[in-house]
């Protein structure tokens, strides 16, 4: 399936006309022999990095292989214990973003930083309008961002509400956002983290006007199968050390995984199902509809991984939310183990033994502020306080050995769980549910924005789970996933069931077309 895979990344690459291209090697940035500590923990170690001018470069590595910090010293965030960083030639120290800004210098974050409430205009030059206090050009500075846009052919309402518009949208918002700083280096922190493919190719459409017009750019994605289309370079590092750069059309996939992790990943569809046919039946859903749902009946057996498939938009995460009593339900019933029960809010979910990993980890699944042993213990807090009384040693032991049981790394649980890794907040949320002895775990895009390292202990963890005799629904966009993981995958479409597959007859090419099946239900 890999070959397949990069036999395709490749046309698209030489499509794009980076083999035989004229090569750029004038240096934007130069980064050597950087040091950087926090207390006593080595986060970079002799880290390095090389820019031309107008290309794309990746950046990768496992979750704290050292790449944010290492941009983060280059935008201004962090300052180097050590190290040389050069801009276009001329040697900078940065004490603040806004002296990277000044020199060019714009680094764009997976969390997007724009004010709901403003307009685009407004957000695009929030602190740089023209004119002060009751005399400003709103007018001027609304024909600048109609300007900026319009280089990118992006047709933009600019005085909507930017909370009004699409994650996409925001994404756009917040390059020319960049752009308009006159930067000459943007660095782009998982910037399709919540994109659909086709705004996927709106973006890169963007990147590569921005290529040609001589911006350097810096790429991190943990979406590898993006690297093959817009880069032309990809520099891997791991354990906060430079590993390797590499011509992205001489490179494969596997070169890239074994470089990052520093061993070889098998990555292999399930032949067949792991579920014999007389398994009993943990969990039925029939006739769900909500506005999203049109008329939805499916069975969960005990020890199965079903897989939910279907473009974004195809109501994969509404028709979980309807399992887990989080959205309204118009009609439709539900059985745990042949027993109807009333799931009308999450707390009836739960209390069926029903736990639900959502998609947006730190927005729905974490209280990002408050300590891993907080977090596990959110949703056990009646065993652990007694009429107002926190009984705190018992829930820092059990909090202790649901972290273990999935192998979260950290210093201790009472740090917090906001500087852990993508990976390891992962793994809280699973032991939370652990340790509320759940029966049925849903996985939203379980290994969204997480690198391959940890996808594989994520995968081990799902499947340890089966082993217990636990059941799982698990929502992906990623082929790759579904077709490792699942026992038998169900497609949606619009918000119809349009398919259901054994792993055994599944395949890329079956999911798609079931995936598209906009009129012909099910």
């Amino acid at each position: 399936m890999w070959q397949d895979m990069e036999s395709k990344r490749r046309s698209a690459a030489e499509k794009a006309g980076r083999k035989g291209s004229e090569a750029v090697d004038e240096l934007a940035v130069s980064m050597k022999h950087v040091q950087k500590y926090f207390g006593g923990i080595h986060a970079l170690e002799d880290a390095q990095l090389e820019l031309k001018k107008g290309e794309v470069l990746g950046l990768i590595g496992e979750n704290g292989a050292g790449k944010s910090t290492l941009m983060k010293i280059l935008s201004g965030v962090y300052r180097a214990d050590q190290g040389e960083v050069t801009v276009a030639g001329k040697a900078v120290d940065y004490r603040t973003p806004r002296e990277a800004l000044e020199d060019g210098i714009c680094m764009i974050y997976q969390e997007l930083n724009l004010m709901d409430k403003l307009t685009v205009a407004d957000n695009i030059f929030i602190g740089r309008e023209s004119g002060k206090g009751i005399f400003l050009r709103r007018r001027q500075d609304r024909a600048r961002a109609e300007e900026l846009l319009g280089r990118f052919g992006l047709s933009i309402p600019l005085d909507i509400e930017v909370g009004k518009l699409t994650v996409a949208k925001k994404q756009m918002i917040e390059i020319a956002k960049g752009v308009s700083y006159h930067s000459k280096v943007l660095i782009m922190d998982e910037p399709t983290a919540a994109l659909a493919v086709r705004e996927i190719q709106e973006l890169f459409e963007v990147i590569r006007q921005l290529k040609r017009e001589g911006v350097a750019i810096i790429y991190i994605s943990h979406r590898l199968e993006e690297l093959f289309e817009i880069t032309d370079r990809i520099t891997v590092m791991r354990d906060g050390k430079y590993i390797d750069t590499m011509e992205t059309a001489s490179s494969t996939m596997d070169d890239l995984i074994k470089k990052m992790v520093g061993r070889t990943i098998v990555w292999k569809k399930k032949e067949k199902s792991r579920v014999s046919p007389d398994a009993p039946v943990v969990l039925e859903a029939k006739n769900m509809c909500s506005k999203d749902i049109q008329d939805i009946s499916f069975v969960l057996k005990r020890g199965e991984i079903l897989g939910l498939a279907g473009l974004m938009g195809a109501g994969r995460t509404e028709l979980a939310r309807l399992v887990f009593g989080a959205d309204y339900r118009l009609a439709g019933k539900i059985f745990r183990d042949g027993r109807e029960v009333s799931v009308k809010t999450a707390a009836d979910a739960v209390a069926c033994g029903i736990s639900y990993l959502s998609e947006d980890r730190k927005g729905n699944g974490l209280a990002i502020n408050l300590s891993i042993e907080d977090n596990i213990a959110l949703p056990n807090w009646d065993e652990f306080a007694r009429k107002g009384i926190l009984k705190r040693r018992k829930m820092r032991s059990a909090a202790e050995q649901a972290a273990a049981s999935v192998a979260v790394k950290m210093p201790s649980v009472s740090g917090l769980v906001r500087n852990l890794s993508g990976g390891n907040q992962q793994k809280v949320v699973i032991a939370k549910w652990l340790l509320k002895n759940s029966e049925i775990f849903i996985f939203d895009e379980p290994t969204r924005g997480i690198d391959v390292g940890a996808k594989n202990e994520i995968y081990k963890l799902m499947e340890g789970l089966i082993d217990q005799g636990k059941s799982i629904i698990m929502i992906s966009s990623e082929m790759s996933e579904l077709l490792r993981m699942s026992d038998r995958i169900l497609v949606l479409c619009e918000g119809r069931l349009t398919g259901e597959l054994d792993i055994a007859e599944a395949t890329q090419e079956k999911i798609m077309e079931y995936a598209v099946m906009r009129s012909k239900p099910f």
